[in-house]
């Protein structure tokens, strides 16, 4: 008896522990959840992304960011008029925090393609000059200020006649993300030297204010390259050393902390140029999207020709780019960053078909609002005829539509990264000549996607 009584405890001890373990196992399940799932998209990698599709939605609110002023400063061309006349002042940019004007102005000697750039307090009092007279700033519609007023970035090289400022001696320091790739046309004619030499960003002191801050020691180059000052028109660096490459778009993030640029070839440049003059258009650049922080470290992002500049998301994460009709997203932080592409054309196709068929219905609508004084007869027979060109016969239910039938199917021109998880395209068909009266700009359509996280496996 009392050994049947032992084991009748023995099991009923036994089926209690299990119970215990299991609900721990099943706390403990729980609390990895809690622990491992993302808090925001900012912790969430390109690679890991879901996303939904909206077409043909509003055009994305109008940003709160705080923007550079480009208006005409009087006090600033009021000391041009006095004190320099020699020097004609082209525009003046005001920091986002309206404490630093920068002027943007030429020498009546210079080439109508090169610049040259000075500092000035808010009371138009000049503090700094930038730029040396072997230094020629080009693509003056690129300066942009950082977000928060402590960087202005521009782009500069060796002035015409000049002689270069580039070191000798320098060794070449790729990054390790393009010595591991591939070699590409950029790899041709070494252009994509880095030279990061510490001596050669040299400034004079502080307080000759009137004297260039940077002098000859300053790097420039034979090709054009991204430079930043300070607030003060201080610590003027290259932040590009890759002879060769043009740098000819860039954007801050919005941290202040990085640019996501556009770069180039010489080579490839100059065909698109060429190309672009045979047809009689305006020359529209193309190059692939680079990654530069602001102590000169470089990633290429990739390796395929875009038009369309990157945006950051909000919370500087991440970077996005186009190329036709695909969405490319780029981690901008983090260790071991990925990437990840959306391919758009099979959304985008079906909706063009939809935009298409309510044009065509827009268009017979007018039509018949033209043609009331017809009988209703001919009316109905006019309906019935439309509805059966709109078929397509033999055609199976899920093809996609032939893109060469439809309008509105244009590839992404644009992007607009509103929100953390809202990412705005454009399509559309731009035609921009020479001649304006023949440029041609039609089926604007802006189109979304949703971010989300994808689901953690556990």
């Amino acid at each position: 008896m009392v050994s049947i009584m032992f084991q009748q405890n023995f099991v009923k001890f036994l089926l209690f522990a299990l119970v215990l373990s299991a609900f721990g196992c099943e706390r403990a399940v729980f609390d990895n959840k809690q622990t491992v799932a993302p808090q925001t998209l900012r912790d969430v990698p390109a690679l890991r992304l879901n996303y939904r599709f909206e077409s043909d939605v509003p055009a994305p609110p109008a940003t709160n960011e705080t923007a550079q002023s480009e208006e005409r400063n009087a006090a600033v061309q009021s000391d041009f008029d006095q004190n320099r006349p020699q020097e004609l002042l082209d525009k003046t940019i005001t920091s986002p925090d309206k404490q630093r004007i920068l002027a943007v102005y030429h020498k009546v000697e210079d080439l109508p393609s090169e610049f040259r750039l000075d500092m000035y307090s808010a009371d138009g009092k000049l503090l700094r000059k930038i730029t040396h007279d072997g230094m020629a700033v080009h693509f003056p519609e690129t300066i942009v200020w950082s977000p928060d007023s402590g960087n202005v970035a521009f782009v500069a090289m060796v002035r015409v006649g000049q002689t270069s400022g580039e070191p000798t001696q320098s060794e070449p320091n790729q990054t390790e993300n393009e010595a591991n790739t591939a070699p590409s046309p950029e790899a041709n004619a070494n252009t994509e030297l880095n030279t990061n030499s510490e001596n050669t960003n040299i400034a004079p002191p502080a307080d000759e204010k009137t004297e260039s801050a940077a002098s000859n020691a300053v790097l420039t180059f034979r090709s054009e390259q991204i430079y930043t000052a300070d607030a003060n028109g201080n610590d003027v660096k290259p932040l590009t050393q890759n002879e060769g490459l043009i740098y000819f778009y860039f954007v801050w993030s919005p941290d202040s902390s990085m640019l996501a640029s556009l770069a180039a070839t010489y080579q490839e440049w100059n065909y698109l140029k060429y190309q672009a003059d045979g047809k009689g258009e305006l020359f529209i650049p193309m190059g692939r999207p680079r990654l530069v922080e602001k102590n000169g470290r470089e990633r290429r992002l990739d390796d395929n020709l875009t038009a369309v500049h990157p945006v950051w998301s909000p919370d500087s994460a991440k970077i996005a780019d186009a190329f036709n009709t695909q969405i490319r997203i780029y981690d901008a932080i983090g260790d071991a960053p990925t990437q990840a592409a959306i391919p758009l054309r099979n959304q985008l196709l079906i909706s063009s078909k939809t935009f298409d068929e309510q044009l065509q219905k827009q268009e017979q609508g007018n039509v018949n609002t033209e043609a009331n004084a017809e009988p209703n007869v001919n009316a109905n027979a006019n309906a019935n005829a439309n509805q059966a060109a709109n078929v397509t016969p033999n055609q199976p239910l899920g093809t996609l539509p032939d893109e060469s039938t439809l309008v509105s199917f244009n590839p992404i021109i644009n992007l607009e990264w509103t929100q953390d998880n809202m990412l705005y395209l454009q399509t559309g068909y731009i035609k921009q000549m020479k001649n304006e009266t023949d440029s041609v700009r039609s089926y604007l359509r802006w189109h979304r996607l949703i971010f989300s996280p994808q689901a953690v496996a556990l």
